[in-house]
């Protein structure tokens, strides 16, 4: 089992409201800053059988856009793209963010790095692993008393 830590700060703003629910919803409905500019995708981490994938919501990019570098058994997904300037159009509200970001994964010995698999299709990029040999679940078999 894997375990995940959320954003920092992510918690706080959701459960701190305060008294007043209309007031925060309308500050937040009409905020206009730079919180989504640094978001980091939202990532799925799946164990099925004999493999294991990351998958990272990350729409808008293509996969050119993408290192995926695997060092010391840390996988390390990273983009250097900005965001476009439209230069033409009058934007009321523009909250699409294609920023620059990267995300670390610490794998385990009981995966084979040697055989990463990358796919980038409908905004999710997929990353899968073999387990080992040794790590994949054997089944149930009958061992008999001498």
């Amino acid at each position: 089992m894997t375990h995940v830590k959320l954003h920092p700060g992510t918690q706080n703003r959701v459960m701190n409201r305060g008294n007043d629910p209309f007031n925060h919803f309308m500050n937040d409905f009409f905020r206009v800053d730079n919180q989504h500019s640094n978001s980091i995708p939202s990532v799925n981490l799946i164990e099925s059988g004999n493999d294991f994938f990351i998958e990272m919501a990350a729409p808008g990019y293509n996969k050119a856009d993408f290192n995926i570098k695997m060092e010391n058994n840390l996988l390390t997904i990273s983009t250097e793209k900005e965001d476009k300037e439209e230069n033409d159009l009058n934007f009321l509200r523009s909250e699409f963010r294609y920023g620059s970001f990267s995300r670390s994964f610490k794998i385990g010995k009981n995966l084979d790095t040697d055989k990463i698999k990358a796919t980038y299709e409908n905004g999710i990029l997929r990353i899968g692993m073999e387990k080992r040999e040794e790590a994949k679940e054997k089944p149930a078999r009958n061992i008999q008393i001498n």
